[in-house]
């Protein structure tokens, strides 16, 4: 039998290991910035067209590499990183595998340009598919500038999986965020489609993730820091009522090295406990310093997964340092009972003796002579004197004595009580037969039909009437605005700016009225109408959250997503009491929909109950 086994060329192996590093263009993006960091530059730009489909480059002023070294760097594990296997657990760089570059330029044109500080001449190095098609020398600023050209142009399966350009240049900034965030001692640019997005210049931590998110951050953030022989934690935490829906805004680095790990975001989500509501996450911006001996960061192709020696101890400190800092900067609720100066014992009752209190009783008091005679000297007295009680024979003055019959005319007889009946039932009661319709725990609406009876969930009906309104608003971009009295300003981070701008026109459509986009904020001066200004953040903020968590791609509507969340935001929330005229517009406007049995996200608005369902329950 003839031998099956073989040994896989190697840009058939370049190509399998580039199925791990190289998921999408974001991946590119971590490595390279990454190769950057580790090489010393102080100045970092990041080049990105189409999403990262036809160009990624970034460009460092590093130490570059020799004509030697450049060659190399694109074997398989070829890495200055580590010599022996010990070198695994005392790792302070970013890659160390020596697979990231190799990897790229199997799937991709990859051109280098790289020159060492004491070197007249540079090389230029132009590989495609891990084929060299080109080595020279060439003149180049010092540091290195590598382009990644066609992602996945030999891998047609893999190009056509990737997601639309909105999806990915998403993918792309989490990157960037999660590089720049954790090194705020370099300058980073990027650039997408030749216009640049952000310009973030050499700052303290603080000054990076208001650069990053936006001014309004700066007003969010409160300081953690402690110090311990296990954990050194430093970096911000989020006031609890900027609280967001998204996770956008959680990072951990450990070691400067950006992790995922839902066991310590429990610690902070146990920290926040109480203070936050439900479906809403806090910010954080924590730095983790650790000795590299305790934890094995080699466990994920991608190394945002780490292994801790003992995550337990972690978790405790974390939670309770943020626990700390929540209540150290008066954020968290506590008990403080201001001490009323009148408890406060006088000066000149110090040193006074203590005397006991006496009481005297007069035991001569009888309650029913016509005078009470005066307290005896030295006795109990506060000053008020009783005026003479009416004698107790006086109370049965001008009744006759038993047997005889009087006549008494009670015409004019009045009655001190309500002369109304008070109901048994509020009014809003279920046994109250003058209404067709019920609500029950502010919750469900009870409506009676000819089997039985329908119980309908308000928030889910309320969502499906508001969301068909919504779709014909934007359809026929006919939508009615109700105009401020003062205009609306609300600030957001550049990304979600960037989102907000994308879908500026389908707003527009459902009523709101913009007069500037600019600096990170937004002015509006319009509103749909029943849509209060208190609510304007919120349904922003929910409509970002949908959209990030469902970017629209192209076979899927914008217009829709739109719709859904407005809808979402706006709908009657459950334990909000409604009025029987509310119930039954409601009910009335539910049945007018095309769609009445299904809210938005296709969860059941309605239940029916026949009478046959209510005698099986009493058999």
């Amino acid at each position: 039998m003839a031998d099956i086994i073989q040994l896989l060329p190697d840009h058939v192996a370049n190509q399998i290991a580039a199925g791990e590093v190289v998921q999408r263009p974001a991946s590119v993006v971590k490595e390279l910035l990454e190769n950057a960091i580790d090489a010393g530059a102080k100045v970092i730009k990041l080049i990105v067209k189409d999403a990262g489909k036809t160009l990624i480059q970034v460009i460092d002023d590093g130490k570059g590499m020799s004509e030697t070294d450049a060659r190399l760097s694109f074997e398989r594990h070829a890495t200055s990183k580590i010599r022996t296997a010990e070198d695994l657990f005392s790792l302070h760089t970013k890659g160390f595998r020596g697979e990231a570059l190799a990897s790229i330029a199997a799937i991709a044109h990859v051109e280098l340009r790289t020159k060492q500080e004491q070197e007249e001449l540079g090389t230029l190095i132009e590989i495609e598919g891990s084929s060299i098609k080109n080595q020279e020398l060439t003149v180049t600023p010092k540091g290195t500038s590598i382009a990644v050209k066609h992602l996945f142009f030999n891998i047609p399966a893999r190009r056509n999986f990737l997601k639309s350009n909105t999806v990915e240049l998403r993918h792309i900034i989490d990157e960037f965020h999660r590089v720049a965030l954790a090194h705020p001692d370099i300058a980073f640019v990027k650039f997408h489609n030749g216009s640049e997005n952000f310009n973030l210049p050499v700052s303290n931590y603080r000054q990076r993730i208001v650069n990053i998110f936006g001014g309004k951050t700066n007003e969010k953030l409160v300081p953690v820091e402690e110090a311990t022989e296990v954990l050194k934690i430093s970096g911000f935490v989020g006031k609890p009522e900027f609280a967001k829906r998204t996770k956008n805004e959680q990072f951990f680095f450990v070691n400067n090295r950006f992790i995922k790990s839902p066991y310590l975001n429990h610690a902070i989500n146990a920290a926040y406990e109480g203070l936050v509501k439900e479906g809403s996450h806090p910010s954080y911006f924590l730095n983790l310093t650790v000795d590299p001996k305790t934890i094995d960061i080699n466990i994920h192709p991608t190394k945002t997964e780490i292994k801790f020696d003992d995550e337990h101890t972690l978790y405790a400190i974390i939670r309770s340092s943020v626990k700390h800092s929540l209540g150290q900067f008066n954020i968290t609720p506590v008990l403080d009972f201001d001490r009323d100066n009148n408890l406060d014992t006088p000066y000149n009752y110090k040193n006074k003796g203590i005397s006991t209190p006496r009481v005297d009783v007069d035991r001569s008091f009888n309650p029913f002579q016509e005078e009470r005679s005066a307290p005896k000297s030295g006795g109990f007295s506060n000053g008020y004197s009783k005026p003479p009680a009416v004698p107790w024979e006086s109370l049965y003055v001008g009744l006759e004595s038993k047997g005889t019959k009087t006549e008494h005319d009670f015409s004019e007889l009045q009655f001190e009580s309500n002369p109304e009946n008070v109901a048994l039932f509020s009014e809003d009661s279920s046994l109250n037969t003058s209404q067709t319709t019920y609500q029950l725990h502010n919750k469900y609406i009870i409506s009676t039909i000819k089997s039985g009876m329908m119980i309908l969930d308000q928030h889910r009906a309320h969502q499906r009437v508001l969301y068909e309104g919504f779709l014909k608003h934007l359809t026929v971009k006919e939508a009615v605005s109700q105009q401020l009295l003062f205009p609306l300003v609300i600030e957001f981070s550049s990304t979600e700016m960037d989102l907000l701008l994308r879908l500026k026109e389908d707003l527009e459509h459902t009523g709101f009225v913009f007069s500037s986009f600019e600096d990170h904020k937004i002015n509006i001066t319009g509103v749909p109408v029943n849509v209060p200004e208190s609510e304007v953040s919120i349904i922003l903020e929910q409509l970002i959250s949908d959209v990030e968590q469902e970017v629209p791609d192209s076979n899927f509507s914008a217009t829709d997503l739109l719709a859904k969340s407005m809808s979402k935001s706006l709908a009657i929330k459950t334990g909000q009491s409604l009025s029987k005229v509310e119930q039954e517009h409601l009910v009335n406007s539910l049945f007018a929909c095309k769609e009445p049995s299904v809210s938005p996200t296709n969860k059941v608005t309605f239940i029916t109950m026949s009478v046959d369902d209510f005698d099986k329950k009493f058999v």
